[in-house]
């Protein structure tokens, strides 16, 4: 096992933040298996994944003195230092970075252009030595990307670790929540083992749903790489990239950390990362779903918040899931869902301002447009 430090731009004289990487198995320039890549907390207030990477990290460094890791697995136990200090009267302010108010998980570049024309004239109608001349070039190219931010220096550095990755899986947390998923289309076939073995309730689908986020930008390099040299070159779907929403912002403990950690190892073993014997595939116990079809529940007047609705039930069109009261006037206005679904998300906040959105729905029918994730 490895420990690198990867000192960020410092934003003021006298400041230096920099982020840590956990390396096992063997090292880029000598691996023959899979890579895998696991980071936490990218929105640095989610710390449901924190945990879970503190149980990882003692799984793996079991595996590691046995040898039985037989790819590479990189974790990130910690995936933004910068948002991890940004405390506002006791608060944490961990999804937004405060001098540009972007989002953490959001804006990620695109290298796919450059690295295409980088990697054309060493392309072959061998699928897998496309793979190592793509992989090798992304590399180069995000290494060689100009930052002038903290911010951007953050987002390349987690960039280079995890572009050439077979497996990528992004540890996050909703407000209150049952575990779900996000993912591409195209990475669907194999993430679908992942749902089994992480026990998801929704997989939520999307071919490029905006704004980069890092799933997406660690995935999307293929299907656009297969759809720019159709014709030409065999290209692979070549990472499965994964956002893993670990259920609710306070679902901190022990119990669930170690068994989700103890699931994602099941995982790897399965996939081959991890030498052992192959474990069982589980019985699904969810479903795949556009997010073209994951309907927010927003509140049209403010007022007192409450729930009528857990998480994880089943619901129809018309379902009231909450009431929002007015204690003025005393009235309660009605929030219901709009289509039959899945609620698998709520807000924890229970003052709604006017036009908040406090929940959501998946259903199975993909009924918005444009851009398909929240703020």
């Amino acid at each position: 096992m490895q420990i690198q430090t990867h000192p960020l731009i410092s934003p003021a004289p006298g400041t230096q933040r920099e982020l840590i990487s956990i390396h096992y198995g063997q090292p880029a320039g000598e691996r023959i298996g899979q890579k895998a890549y696991i980071q936490a907390s990218l929105h640095a207030d989610e710390l449901p994944g924190m945990l879970v990477a503190h149980h990882l990290r003692k799984k793996l460094d079991v595996l590691q003195a046995a040898g039985r890791i037989t790819g590479e697995v990189i974790l990130v136990p910690m995936a933004n230092p910068i948002g991890l200090s940004q405390q506002m009267l006791y608060m944490h302010m961990g999804r937004f970075e405060t001098t540009t108010g972007e989002n953490f998980n959001r804006h990620y570049p695109d290298q796919i252009e450059a690295t295409a024309q980088a990697a054309e004239s060493q392309l072959s109608q061998d699928a897998d030595h496309n793979t190592r001349v793509l992989r090798r070039e992304l590399k180069k190219a995000v290494a060689a990307a100009p930052v002038d931010t903290e911010l951007q220096s953050l987002r390349r550095t987690l960039m280079s670790l995890s572009c050439d990755a077979d497996i990528v899986l992004d540890l996050h947390c909703d407000a209150q929540a049952v575990m779900h998923l996000y993912t591409e289309t195209p990475c669907w076939p194999e993430c679908e083992v992942l749902a089994r073995f992480i026990r998801s309730r929704v997989t939520l689908l999307a071919q490029e749903s905006g704004d980069s986020p890092f799933d997406e930008a660690c995935s999307q390099t293929w299907w656009k790489w297969a759809k720019r040299f159709e014709g030409q070159f065999p290209i692979k779907q070549a990472c499965l990239s994964v956002t893993v929403e670990l259920r609710g912002a306070a679902d901190v403990e022990h119990a669930l950390a170690e068994a989700d950690a103890q699931n994602i190892i099941d995982f790897l073993i399965y996939r081959g990362l991890i030498s052992g014997d192959k474990p069982a595939l589980p019985e699904a116990v969810g479903d795949a779903r556009p997010l073209a079809g994951s309907m927010p529940i927003k509140a049209p007047v403010a007022g007192a918040l409450t729930f009528l609705r857990e998480p994880g039930e089943t619901v129809t069109a018309g379902d009231v899931l909450a009431h929002v009261i007015d204690p003025i006037s005393n009235a309660v206005t009605e929030l219901k869902s709009p289509v039959d679904g899945l609620f698998f998300a709520r807000d924890f906040v229970r003052f709604a301002p006017a036009g908040m959105r406090v929940g959501k729905v998946a259903g199975l029918q993909a009924l918005r447009t444009g851009k398909l994730l929240g703020a």
